[in-house]
This record gives structure tokens, C-alpha cells and sequence, in this order.
């Protein structure tokens, strides 16, 4: 008898929550053509979000997020063969990023080429263990080789009542409800933190006549600001910018061993200029202010570079400086 194939599976596209702020640093032009981007994708007007992302791939052709969000744009136009050019560009100049093997499975999928799909999901688990989008994506790639593979046992043993089972449980699981396709990117850059935006809820309107008192501004979160120095800090060291790396130390930053700032700032720029590659992973953070001036953080740091790899736990303590930034007092790791 003949199965019908089963439905191929819709796959989730990936956040770019951990190289969003890689463009702070090529200012706020490149940043503001960005966001449109972004904004424009969002309300289907693909051609002009092209438009402002080739704005800031001219300006600053390596920067990983415009190359992501233009893969993103193209593959909504039908440009897949261009899509996975890029996507597969990304996996090989920023291997630590686990979106663009994500995005290429998504493509592939689409394509019925499941193999490479799974491979790249797999690719993606790897790189980024904690990638939820990624597990789920694969879960979906298995199904659908899982139901291929029953397929082809019924073929060759149509009295099989076992394999007609499960290729039915997994045919209806393949049906199961398409997953809301995911934006192209997310700011700001918090891997560990993120949290997605929802819709202010509807509000009735009152009668112009009724005058009320402006609510108060909410006052700023000083963990959301900690947490974005502390994943600033990381991105800076990734992407080997040594100026806005050492920028994160506080002026009275207690150096280990107490030498002299002059020469621990000497020894980082000889360690993170050696490197080819850095790559600085931050997970489980947790955030105890002590007063309204010093807080510690605590969290899992993923080190990996072409020379070293380390995965320990790390506390720094900052202090907020007069101009109200956050930086970095004192370091300790395990």
C-alpha cells in the first residue's frame, strides 16, 4: 500500500540574542540602520529592510548581526541558495555562535534534505548546549527520519502492524501545531537573561474630561544594568577590543597579587592580542547588590580560545562609578 509522506516539519528560526550587541561598537549609525532593519522585517516590508541592512554591511561588512538578519530577510524573499551562503560564512567566521547552524538547518529542512539539517542542529547543540530552539528543531529533524524509516519498512513489509503504529504516532506528532516563527534578532545581548517582549495589554479610554495624575517613571532595574556591563564585559574580550575590554575595570580595580595596574593591563593585552580566536560564554549569573553603589555577580564562565579551554565559575564585584556606569572592582574565579 502506499503511505502518504508526512508533513515536513516547520522549524523554529533562531534568536541572535548572543552577538546583538556586537554593533554597539561601530556606533549608533550602524546600530540605528539595524533596529529599522529589524523593524521593517517585522512588518513584512523585506525589500526595505534589505535596503538598510546592505546600509550597514557597507559601513561595516564583518558585523555578525547585519550578516544574520540579511540571511533572515532572504530566506522570507525565497532567496535560499544566497541565505545559506551567508548563514554558512557566519558558522565559519564566528564557530562559537550557535544561530547560524540553526538557520541552515531551518533552510534545509524546507528543502527535505534532513541529513544536512540535523547535522547543523547537532552543530548548534554543541556549540551552545543550552540552546532550547535548537533541541526542539532536532526533535522535529527525527521525527520526520524516524517517519521515513517506518516508510520504508512498510514498503518492504506491508503486514507490519508494529511500524504502521508508529509511523502514525509519529506522523501525528509531525502534525502537531507550527511553532511561531521567531524575530531576527533581540536586544540587548544577554544570554543568560533574556526575556521575551509582549504586547502592552489594551486599554480602555477615558472621557477626556477626567484628569489624572501621571503615573510615576518606574525606577531603573539595577540588575538589568549590571547584568548588560557584565555581558558587555564578556562580548568585549570575545571580539579581542582590548580598549573596551580594560574600560570595564574600575580605577581602584584590585589586581591579583597586588602588582602594579601598569603591568597587570601589559600581561592582558600580551594574553588576548596571542590569541587568534576568543570566545567568552556567560551562564547562570546571579546578581547580589550590597547597597546602592557595590554588587557581586556571580555565574558560569565558558572560556575557549585556539590555545585554551576552560569552563569554571566566576565572581566579579562592581562598583558604580560617579557617572553612573558599573565596573569591575575585584575578580575572582572558582
Amino acid at each position: 500500500m502506499q503511505i502518504p509522506d508526512a508533513p515536513r516539519p516547520t522549524l523554529r528560526r533562531g534568536l541572535i540574542a548572543l552577538i546583538a550587541c556586537a554593533v554597539l561598537g561601530a556606533g549608533a549609525a550602524l546600530a540605528d540602520e539595524i533596529e529599522d532593519a529589524n523593524a521593517l522585517l517585522k512588518a513584512g516590508q523585506h525589500r526595505q529592510a534589505l535596503e538598510h541592512v546592505n546600509k550597514a554591511l557597507a559601513a561595516k561588512p564583518r558585523d555578525p548581526q547585519a550578516r544574520f538578519l540579511k540571511g533572515v530577510i532572504l530566506t522570507e524573499q525565497g532567496g535560499t541558495k544566497e541565505a545559506i551562503e551567508i548563514f554558512s560564512k557566519l558558522t565559519q567566521d564566528f564557530p562559537e555562535l550557535p544561530e547560524p547552524y540553526n538557520n541552515l538547518a531551518v533552510i534545509y529542512a524546507s528543502q527535505g534534505q534532513y541529513e544536512k539539517a540535523r547535522t547543523a542542529l547537532e552543530q548548534s547543540i554543541r556549540t551552545h548546549p543550552s540552546y532550547a530552539t535548537a533541541y526542539e528543531n532536532l526533535g522535529d529533524v527525527y521525527a520526520k527520519l524516524a517517519s521515513q524509516a517506518y516508510d520504508k519498512a512498510l514498503q518492504l513489509d506491508k503486514s507490519n502492524t508494529g511500524a504502521q503504529n508508529k509511523l502514525s504516532l509519529v506522523r501525528e506528532i509531525a502534525r502537531g501545531p507550527a511553532p511561531v516563527a521567531a524575530a531576527a534578532v533581540k536586544e540587548p545581548a544577554k544570554p543568560a537573561v533574556t526575556a521575551a517582549q509582549k504586547p502592552p495589554a489594551a486599554v480602555a479610554q477615558k472621557p477626556a474630561s477626567v484628569q489624572e495624575k501621571p503615573a510615576p517613571a518606574p525606577a531603573p532595574d539595577p540588575t538589568a544594568e549590571i547584568l548588560k556591563t557584565v555581558n558587555g564585559w564578556a562580548q568585549a574580550w570575545s571580539k579581542k577590543d582590548i580598549n573596551a575590554y580594560l574600560a570595564y575595570y574600575a580605577k581602584d580595580f584590585k589586581t591579583p597579587g597586588g602588582e602594579p595596574r601598569a603591568a597587570w593591563e601589559k600581561t592582558r593585552r600580551a594574553r588576548i592580542e596571542g590569541a587568534k580566536s576568543i570566545s567568552v560564554g556567560i551562564s547562570s549569573a546571579k546578581v547580589t547588590l550590597n547597597g546602592t553603589h557595590q554588587a557581586t555577580v556571580s555565574f558560569r564562565q565558558a572560556y575557549r580560545s585556539d590555545r585554551f579551554k576552560a569552563n569554571s565559575s566566576k565572581t566579579l564585584v562592581l562598583e558604580k562609578s560617579p557617572d553612573g556606569r558599573w565596573q569591575i572592582q575585584q575578580e575572582k574565579s572558582g
